[in-house]
């Protein structure tokens, strides 16, 4: 039997052939991003724990705006031009790890060309340990956006829309079977229907709980 989840929720185009569910822990900063380039200030931040959506988030500004991801740990204050090339608009994942003055260099790059800068990070800026006074002061006055962890209707909707993409018969019993079982992130469920689609099609098997309890032990073992 198929599952008979059914949820109102949009969705948006990210990350090639997957979804991007909106739901309230997430549309607040979708909106933010649907308002790109006509943000108030140069700089946006998101920030949220692992798992949140984050990453996926960074994704559907960088479809729009062809923006390049930036990697904290490639900043220095010289590979800051070359990274960032001619772009006007830039994403930076996991900012609070990235060093200082070459943070500080891409900041004030993007701001004197008329840019944006989408930063990601677990916690907002007033919480990361910063020593320039010039930096703290820009992170902390430029909008902040939080991006809850998802909840169990957004998983479920993610595991049936994952199922479906790729053709899985699953029951409502297996979905709720899982959700009471696997970590709540994205990464996660991506994970668990890739295992459970290889494990039905290894051992020729309809996906059952008996099934997803075992792909799950796989899981945990590593």
């Amino acid at each position: 039997m198929t599952s008979q989840f059914t949820f109102d929720f949009p969705h948006r185009p990210a990350l090639g052939a997957a979804d991007f569910l909106v739901t309230p822990s997430n549309a607040e900063a979708v909106a933010w991003l649907d308002r790109w380039p006509d943000w108030p200030a140069p700089l946006l931040v998101l920030h949220g724990p692992t798992g949140c959506g984050k990453t996926h988030l960074a994704h559907v500004l960088r479809a729009r705006s062809g923006a390049p991801t930036l990697a904290a740990a490639a900043l220095s204050t010289a590979t800051v031009p070359a990274l960032l090339g001619a772009a006007t608009t830039a994403i930076l994942d996991d900012a609070e790890e990235a060093p200082e003055r070459p943070l500080l260099h891409l900041v004030n790059l993007i701001a004197e060309r008329g840019g944006r800068l989408l930063l990601t990070a677990a916690e907002p800026p007033a919480q990361w340990r910063l020593g320039l006074p010039d930096l703290r002061s820009r992170l902390v006055a430029a909008p902040q956006i939080a991006v809850r962890p998802p909840d169990d209707a957004l998983i479920a909707a993610v595991l049936v829309k994952l199922c479906a993409d790729r053709q899985l018969v699953v029951g409502d019993e297996v979905i709720q079977f899982l959700l009471r079982q696997m970590e709540r992130s994205f990464a996660a469920a991506g994970r668990v229907v890739a295992a459970l689609d290889r494990a039905a099609l290894e051992g020729k098997r309809p996906i059952t709980i008996p099934l997803a309890r075992a792909v799950l032990r796989q899981e945990a073992e590593g």
